[in-house]
Order: C-alpha cells, then sequence, then structure tokens
C-alpha cells in the first residue's frame, strides 16, 4: 500500500522547509483520529525511498501498527489516508497501493522552498533545539600527561570533539572536559624515566636505572633535555625525595602542556581540565566524603584492613576494594568522587568516551552512581576500538622519526588535519579500523574528504562565475530529477543533525555529506548551471548551488573539517 500525496506550495499551508515534520504531524494527527491511541504515534519515522519514482517520502506507521491492531496494514492505509484527505492541504492526490507503505509523492517545484531557508539562516541552518538544553558533560581523550598522544588519542579526540559539536548545535547545553590522570603510580613511573633520561645525559645513567616498566619513548628524553637546559647538573646530587617531587611535576606539567597544542593543532577544544590531584587536596577530602556516604549508605566494609565496595549485590561478578590494606586508593575510589563532583556542578548526564579495554569498568561506575542514589541512566560510556595504521594495506607500527609508535601530530603532519579527522569519525566508534595513510593523501575522488571538499570548492567556482543572483519567491524551475535529489537531500540535513546528535553518531554526518557530494558531482556534471539564454533558471540554479555549498560547508563544520574555496 502507497500513498501518494502531492504537495503544492508554503502559500497551500505546507511548509517545505519542515516537510519531515510536517508529514509527522499530519500522519500523527490522522492515525490518532483514526484510532485514538497515543501509543500508536510514538516514534513516527518519515524516510526517504531508494527509488525516487515511487516516492518522495516514505512512513512504515501502517506496517507498525498491524500486530497491534491486529489488522491487514493495507486496510489501516486506508483509514489513515481517509483522514489524511481531511486535514492535510495542498494534496492532489492520495493512492493506496500494498504492501504496507505509505509513501509522500510531492510536487517538484515546491521542494525549492528550502533554498531560501538555507540562504537566509547561513551558518546557523541545520541548528535545533532538540536537545532542549539537556546539561551533559562529555569526557574525551583524557589520555594520562606520560607521553605522546597516538592514533587511539586521535580517534576519540576527533569522534569526541564531533560529538559535542553536534550536541551544542543541537541545543544541549553540553561541557567538554578532559579528565587528567595525573595521581597515582603512572606519575611517580613518570618521574623516574625522566630522571633516568637526565642522568644519562651527563653519562652517568648507571646511577639511576630506568625502570623496566618505566615510559621508553623519545619523548621523555626530550623533557630530560629541556630540564638539563634549565636546570644544568642541579639535579645530580640533590636531595632524592625534592628531585622526585620536582621531575613528576615538571614532566607531568611538560607533558600536559604538549597535550594541549596536540589537541589545539588538531581542532580539540576543551572547556574543563579535571586533575586527579583535585580529589586529593585539602587531605583528601572530596574522597573521603564520598567514601563516608557510602559508609553511611551500607554500601562498604572492612575486610583484611582494606574498604570493600558491595559491587556484587548490584549484579558486580565480585566486590571491589576502596582502600587498600596500606591505605592507598585504587583508581575506583577517586574516579568515583570525580563523577560525583559532575553531577554536584548540576549536569544531568554524564557521557565518557573510553577505550573498548575499560569495558569491564563500565558497569562498576554506573554501580557506584546508583547506589549513591543518583538515576540508574544518568552515566552512559562510549566505547573506542583499536585502530591499525597502515598504508596502502601494509601495516605501519613505528614512527619514521622517533621509532616510537606514530603521535598524532606526526601523522596530521604526514596527512593533514582534515583528512585524519574525517576518516576517524567515518568510521563507526565500535568498529575496529584500518586508518590508510594512502588513502588519506590522494588526491581524488577515491579519498571520501577529498571528495566531500571538492564538491564545495566547485560550488565556489560556479558561484564566482555567476555572482549575479538573487533569492526567488519560488523554484517552479528545478524539475530536473538530479535538482530534486538535491532539494530533498538538502531538505534532510536537520534532521541528519538530530539524529546525530541524539546517537552520538557523527559517522552518520559522514555519510551524508558523501551523499550530498555524490548528488552535486551528478548535478555539476549533467545540468547546465550557467545558461546565458535562460536567465530565470540559471538564476534559479545558481540559488541551489549557493544553498549547497551553505549546508556542506556546515555540516563539515560539525565535523571539524575545513571547507577550501579552492582546491
Amino acid at each position: 500500500m502507497i500513498i501518494y500525496c502531492k504537495i503544492l506550495a508554503e502559500k497551500d499551508g505546507f511548509i517545505m522547509a519542515d516537510i519531515y515534520e510536517n508529514l509527522k504531524n499530519y500522519i500523527k494527527e490522522a492515525t490518532l483520529n483514526a484510532f485514538n491511541n497515543e501509543e500508536y504515534v510514538k516514534n513516527i519515522v518519515v524516510e526517504i525511498p531508494r527509488d525516487a519514482k515511487i516516492a518522495d517520502y516514505s512512513t512504515n506507521i501502517a506496517m507498525r501498527l498491524a500486530k497491534d491492531l491486529k489488522q491487514n496494514p493495507f486496510d489501516i492505509a486506508n483509514k489513515i489516508v481517509d483522514e489524511l484527505n481531511k486535514i492535510v492541504k495542498g494534496v492532489e492526490s492520495i493512492e493506496v497501493a500494498r504492501p504496507g507503505f505509505i509513501n509522500f509523492k510531492m510536487k517538484k517545484s515546491a521542494l525549492g522552498n528550502i533554498i531560501n531557508e538555507i540562504i537566509s539562516k547561513g551558518d546557523d541552518f541545520g541548528r535545533n533545539n532538540s536537545g532542549n538544553g539537556l546539561k551533559i558533560i562529555y569526557e574525551y581523550v583524557s589520555a594520562n600527561p606520560t607521553g605522546d598522544l597516538h592514533l587511539g588519542h586521535a580517534r576519540g579526540a576527533a569522534w569526541g570533539d564531533s560529538v559535542t559539536r553536534l550536541l551544542n548545535f543541537s541545543g544541549y547545553d553540553c561541557l567538554r572536559e578532559y579528565y587528567i590522570n595525573d595521581a597515582g603510580n603512572q606519575i611517580n613511573m613518570l618521574g623516574d624515566s625522566i630522571i633516568a633520561r637526565y642522568f644519562e645525559l651527563f653519562n652517568r645513567g648507571n646511577e639511576y636505572k630506568l625502570p623496566e616498566d618505566g615510559y621508553h619513548a623519545q619523548d621523555i628524553i626530550e623533557v630530560a633535555k629541556i630540564i638539563k637546559e634549565k636546570d644544568g647538573d642541579k639535579w645530580l646530587n640533590s636531595d632524592a625525595d625534592e628531585r622526585k617531587k620536582y621531575f613528576k611535576e615538571t614532566g607531568k606539567n611538560l607533558k600536559l602542556e604538549q597535550i594541549k597544542k596536540d589537541l589545539e593543532f588538531f581542532r580539540c577544544d576543551f572547556d574543563s581540565w579535571i586533575h586527579e590531584t583535585f580529589f586529593y587536596e585539602n587531605n583528601n577530602k572530596r574522597i573521603n566524603d564520598c567514601l563516608k556516604v557510602m559508609k553511611e549508605k551500607n554500601l562498604t566494609y572492612e575486610k583484611d584492613g582494606a574498604i570493600w565496595f558491595k559491587t556484587s549485590d548490584y549484579g558486580d561478578d565480585k566486590d571491589r576494594v576502596l582502600v587498600k590494606t596500606d591505605g592507598s586508593l585504587t583508581y575506583l575510589t577517586p574516579d568515583i568522587a570525580n563523577h560525583v563532583y559532575k553531577l554536584e556542578r548540576g549536569y544531568t548526564k554524564l557521557v565518557n568516551l573510553w577505550g573498548a579495554d575499560h569495558h569491564g569498568y563500565v558497569a562498576r561506575m554506573k554501580i557506584a552512581l546508583t547506589a549513591l542514589g543518583y538515576p540508574k541512566d544518568c552515566l552512559e560510556v562510549d566505547l573506542e576500538q583499536l585502530v591499525r595504521l597502515v598504508n596502502n594495506g601494509e601495516e605501519v607500527k613505528m614512527s619514521k622519526r622517533t621509532g616510537n609508535a606514530v603521535s598524532l601530530r606526526e601523522l596530521c603532519e604526514e596527512v593533514g588535519v582534515d583528512a585524519a579527522r574525517y576518516l576517524f569519525v567515518c568510521h563507526a566508534l565500535g568498529e575496529h579500523m584500518d586508518f590508510d595513510i594512502g588513502l588519506a593523501k590522494k588526491k581524488t575522488n577515491d579519498n571520501p574528504v577529498y571528495y566531500a571538499q571538492y564538491a564545495y570548492a566547485r560550488s565556489q567556482s560556479v558561484l564566482e562565475k555567476g555572482k549575479e543572483w538573487k533569492m526567488c519567491e519560488n523554484y517552479e524551475l528545478l524539475v530536473d530529477q538530479k535538482e530534486v535529489d538535491l532539494l530533498k537531500t538538502l531538505n534532510d540535513f536537520t534532521d541528519v543533525v538530530i539524529d546525530a546528535s541524539s546517537t552520538r553518531m557523527p559517522n552518520k554526518i559522514c555519510v551524508y555529506i558523501q551523499r550530498l557530494a555524490q548528488y552535486f558531482h551528478s548535478y555539476y556534471g549533467s545540468c547546465k548551471i550557467n545558461d546565458e539564454t535562460n536567465k530565470d533558471l540559471t538564476n534559479e540554479r545558481l540559488c541551489l548551488v549557493k544553498a549547497v555549498s551553505i549546508v556542506m560547508k556546515n555540516a563539515l563544520n560539525l565535523l571539524g573539517v575545513s571547507a577550501p574555496k579552492t582546491m
């Protein structure tokens, strides 16, 4: 069953810039009138069918209701159509066909009304309030300040930054946060590693051995050189405790400064940097406050001189230690305090982007917040799978420059920030991915970021040649099927943004960008845009190209990718 609806222009009551919303509202009203049940009109979906000859827009509501109503979807559709005929303005005809889809056929010329909205809104086209001001803290990257950012960090940075751009563009109140793990054994090991390298610079490496499980990368040597240049041999014969403290703090601060520079280079901005050491201030006050509340709620017990968290009461396979027998804290303890602090700041939704190796840790953190009385769904965690670096199919494990793992900065210097960000984001986060250096450097349509940016540059070239254009009251001459495809795709943008932001999946923007680029390249190749013999058609087509350029730029910007005017 197919319902064909030919919709007239805006003056007939159908605002084309809101096609999806209008169709959903009409379907909702018609379905309520037919069956009088609010449960039946939740999550109405309107899509574009693959075959444009069948229809322009489609909904499967009749088939979804067949089970609940215990009726044939064809009969359900007829009842919905009867109600649609009463309320939808501008419908020329409605035709019902089997087996169970409701498809809407639009009047081609009416689709053009989206153009003026796009041009008028410019950089704000696609911006929406679907988030309704929901306060979210999105924590991502959060690499230890013990070394350079590498491929996994780069993937998380590109993904996380794109998600936060989407959230803020969609009306969420999103805070971008970096949690700095600057306490614990890894920082002690950092200090020891730098001291060892420092002693080596004075040919006294035998006096302070590099720990086997220390940090062996080239960047640690560079930190030692900075300290040597600044302080000379001051620390060779200094008090051991004073030296350890100085090297720990100096090394941590230098590595964090480098991380911040690399993230800025990668176009990643953070609103908040929270240090783990913050929770140890004032004799561990925030941590002790959490432990006190947990004790009062009977969530902990003492055994063998340690304090345990009763996580097994909440489905964990065993209880977890919070305070060890020697009085030191496990990683879980300050992390609980950190998440409580997020909620205390008034954020109702916490989202963390963690590596897939943290899979087992997710449940523990959710248990902690639930046990403390916070809403069960206040924390969500997105897990990032591993990245393998390849060059034309061959795996690349080591940096040519340092002999260590390839860093974020080195990768970007090799392929460019645009290519790196786009290729990291275009793969779903939960999938293992191969990052192909050869593909990233290609200046051909095989490279998806080049293909997209070239579409934008091509639109700019067209507009440069046809500078004389002005917005029209209507766009009745844009009836070529390739123009219709472009118009429907442009109209999709806001809904794609809403979907990508609500699911935190910026790869959906990549899919959209490729579709828009494909339709535009095809249109450019088959239709004469600047036609001196037909100025009216030329003007309408130039407006269409202008709309395409705006949407392409906005979409790329949501991924932190530039839109170059020339290539």
